[in-house]
């Protein structure tokens, strides 16, 4: 590896091992922070602010008069940065707070988690390598995702660079919120993309997400157009996106803008997750008190509109598990 790339580093926030789901074969996930936008039912609110951050599982504390290390080790403790109740950590005056996660690193029971760690391309390079057999014997690979890793794209650029020079499959997935560098940086070294459509019109894409949607689709069509293998994935959110009209709407974007050239098109079922993350970094709920509809009720709304998009030529599929070929 070149000095520059051994140098750079990125914020993740999770890596998972012998995942199936995100791409073909077993794959090693690594999950980057930060995030341009911020959907009302995202269910990793640590993905969302690019830097590390504390959260507190207040359940977990065995009170200051048994430990205590947190106060202790806080070089700010006189501000009242931890709150405190009862004698037990409950939270973190976020707005006091400097961010220097010694508090965390200072916890013997998790009870302050650190959500991020910073990584070079080579640190991540020597995880990914231990299961080069896996990806050998399955087809397997290395995806990446976030929060979106577009958002640190000259990291993920080099990281992937490094992986083809390994023989490693590469899979991104992105929101392709982001300016078309980013899209044009990674693109030669990038084997497979995975992208949603949250809903067609851009108000109510706002509305859900914080940013309208055009410059998205522009890098989908942009990204297909190139060759780029695409899988487009919709989170059907009862009462947000899974009405007729926005699926009618999708279909005849897939179909007239991008020639139904994509590797698949997923439709997913709403999951309530997430909301003990949410509450542990003081986060309101964005979804309030909204109930995961039952299994009797989601599938076959969600075969209702895959028939819908097939009729366009879509193809389009319930859930991530079913097989594709590219």
């Amino acid at each position: 590896m070149t000095r520059t790339t051994t140098q750079k580093e990125a914020t993740v926030f999770n890596i998972q091992k012998y995942t199936v789901h995100d791409g073909p074969g077993i794959r090693t996930a690594i999950f980057f922070k930060g995030c341009p936008m911020h959907c009302l039912w995202c269910s990793n609110p640590e993905s969302m602010k690019a830097y590390p951050q504390v959260a507190v599982f207040k359940k977990d504390c065995i009170s200051l008069d048994k430990c205590g290390r947190c106060l202790h080790t806080c070089p700010y403790q006189d501000e009242q940065i931890l709150q405190v109740e009862n004698g037990y950590v409950v939270g973190i005056d976020r707005k006091k707070c400097r961010n220097c996660l010694l508090c965390a690193q200072a916890c013997p029971n998790s009870t302050l988690k650190i959500f991020g760690k910073k990584y070079t391309v080579r640190e991540l390079m020597n995880i990914i390598m231990e299961d080069r057999t896996f990806y050998r014997d399955s087809n397997g690979g290395v995806t990446v995702g976030g929060g979106d890793p577009l958002m640190q794209y000259e990291f993920i650029r080099d990281l992937f660079t490094e992986c083809k020079r390994y023989g490693v499959h590469t899979c991104l997935e992105t929101e392709l919120q982001c300016k078309r560098e980013a899209v044009e940086a990674v693109l030669p070294y990038t084997d497979l993309w995975i992208t949603d459509i949250k809903v067609m019109d851009p108000n109510k894409h706002q509305q859900y997400t914080g940013m309208t949607n055009e410059r998205i689709l522009e890098n989908i069509k942009f990204a297909v157009d190139c060759g780029a293998k695409l899988i487009i994935r919709t989170p059907v959110v009862p009462g947000y996106n899974n009405d007729e009209e926005n699926i009618h709407a999708t279909a005849r974007f897939v179909s007239e803008q991008l020639k139904n050239k994509i590797v698949q098109y997923q439709l997913l079922p709403y999951r309530l997750l997430g909301t003990e993350k949410y509450e542990a970094l003081q986060i309101p709920y964005p979804m309030g008190d909204i109930k995961q509809p039952p299994r009797e009720e989601y599938e076959p709304n969600i075969r209702h509109l895959v028939k819908l998009m097939v009729a366009y030529g879509v193809p389009a599929v319930a859930g991530s598990s079913v097989k594709y070929d590219y």
